[in-house]
């Protein structure tokens, strides 16, 4: 399935979801212009840009967006008007923030951007931004419940999120640059402003023990650095947890720091980021004392990728997106995309006769690994277990914490190389828990037994059943299945029937 271009050439690697949409992000801070691949449950970006513009910059003091500011914002927006075209962008949606809607020529710029932009540009309410935000959030982390707090360049907007409920929303101006306004970058004053915004809002008493879930680019940037200044094992942001008492002593430290350059792995924050960075530490210490959350969750997807959800249908929406992405992954990278669907069933039917307890969440993580399992077919076969573990542990999913990331690419991993060899993937095995890498390896097993029957072909899989009977582990190959039994699939059967603790055995008449 590839996207016929107007040259007439075919873009094999991308699905055909019609025409690119793009949404454009006035912020307080950046201007961002992101095109995806369609409006889907799972939207793939396929061109992503940022300008620093720092339009919130003085508008808590003067009342106004800065004249430099609005130069840079408006070249930006010229810029993403032009690629939007060359990419060929059908649509856009603009969308614009606290900046916006509280300066005095806010209006006037606006005007101005919608000519260049050639769409409307909804300047969205406090209540909307932090209804979006939740939306961002729903998309993008499987059944959420907690407090989503997005921190941008101008504000910090407060939702209650449970599965896909939300509740109403609360707008502070207590983004990182209206801080450094307001306080004329003094951190006591900031200290002093956040303690009295947050005094008083009600919605964050419901969310102890709960999750906070961290939405905007300054929260990601003070994330980054604890991932990195500790170690973590995958750079990947998305799902990225750290415990409440660990974000809050973090919190502390950056706070306390004169210079934000002196601190551990600095540099994998960018140095326009880094003078926000105590500000956000401010904020964040200060809801953790309040909330009292059991752990702090980042989310890569916020207000943009929330209107996006927001446009879909209910029945799109309450799709999942991990086993949507897989799927388009398999679609695009796989021998044969029917043959992954068909694994599904085929393990469901081995798991469920073996008795192994499974939980619905590892069910869901089965399948997933099983759309994945070739999608490292291209490689050389000395590397297609390495390229399958990369590719999954680091694949722009969503709906999957960094747990069930190991799980998938563990699984996959041993699918190609086999049960003994696990020195490529030290890293994963720390994410996992011992109950999520058994669980792996039964899976892989099983899969190593499945493509040597199959081939990576359609409509075998339906025909010879892996199933536990009487105390066996009986792989059914009748007719003219009869001659794919050998030694080495003999040797692989017996494998999987070792680590369930049956004995194995072929069903050939």
């Amino acid at each position: 399935m590839g996207l016929k271009r107007k040259t007439g050439a075919v873009a094999q690697g991308r699905l055909d979801h019609g025409a690119p949409i793009a949404v454009i992000d006035i912020g307080s801070n950046s201007v961002r212009m992101v095109a995806y691949e369609g409006l889907t449950r799972s939207p793939t970006p396929i061109f992503n840009e940022k300008a620093l513009a720092g339009l919130g910059r003085e508008v808590q003091t003067t009342g106004l967006l800065a004249t430099d500011a609005i130069e840079r914002a408006l070249g930006a927006l010229t810029r993403f008007r032009r690629l939007c075209r060359t990419i060929g962008v059908e649509r856009t949606w603009a969308i614009a923030t606290a900046a916006c809607r509280d300066a005095k020529n806010g209006a006037d710029f606006i005007a101005k951007a919608e000519r260049i932009c050639g769409a409307r540009i909804d300047v969205l309410s406090g209540k909307r931004e932090a209804e979006l935000s939740a939306f961002g959030v729903i998309a993008g982390i499987h059944k959420p419940d907690g407090i989503v707090g997005d921190l941008g360049g101008g504000s910090l907007e407060l939702t209650d999120v449970s599965g896909s409920g939300i509740k109403n929303g609360v707008t502070l101006p207590l983004g990182g640059l209206a801080l450094q306004d307001l306080s004329a970058s003094s951190m006591k004053k900031a200290e002093a402003i956040v303690a009295e915004a947050l005094a008083d809002v009600p919605l964050l008493t419901g969310g102890a023990r709960r999750s906070f879930y961290a939405v905007g680019g300054t929260w990601r940037a003070l994330s980054r650095l604890h991932m990195f200044q500790t170690g973590y094992p995958l750079n990947v942001m998305h799902g990225y947890v750290i415990p409440a008492r660990e974000a809050l002593e973090f919190a502390r430290l950056v706070r306390r720091v004169d210079d934000p350059n002196t601190l551990s792995q600095i540099e994998v924050v960018t140095a326009q980021r880094r003078p926000l960075l105590a500000y956000a530490a401010i904020v964040l210490e200060r809801l953790i004392r309040i909330v009292r959350p059991k752990d702090m969750v980042v989310s890569a997807l916020g207000v943009r990728e929330g209107l996006l959800y927001s446009l879909l249908s209910v029945k799109e929406q309450q799709r999942d997106g991990l086993l949507v992405a897989a799927q388009e992954l398999n679609v695009l990278r796989s021998r044969s995309p029917r043959h992954g669907p068909e694994l599904i069933d085929w393990t469901d039917r081995f798991m469920a006769s073996t008795k192994i307890e499974e939980t619905p969440e590892e069910k869901r993580l089965r399948h997933a690994a099983c759309l994945l399992a070739d999608i490292g077919w291209r490689a050389h076969p000395d590397y297609r277990g390495e390229q399958s573990l990369n590719i999954i542990s680091h694949a722009a999913f969503v709906d999957i914490d960094h747990s069930g990331r190991a799980y998938l690419a563990l699984a996959v991993f041993f699918r190609h190389v086999g049960l003994e060899r696990d020195d490529l993937a030290p890293h994963l095995r720390e994410l996992a828990t011992a109950r999520m890498i058994d669980r792996a390896r039964v899976l892989g097993a099983a899969l190593r037994v499945a493509y040597l029957v199959s081939a990576a072909m359609p409509g075998v899989l339906p025909k010879t059943p892996m199933v536990v009977e009487r105390g066996k582990l009986k792989l059914e190959l009748k007719g003219k299945h009869a001659p794919l039994a050998g030694d080495r699939l003999f040797a692989r059967l017996r494998q999987v029937a070792r680590l369930i603790g049956r004995e194995p055995t072929f069903v050939t008449d």
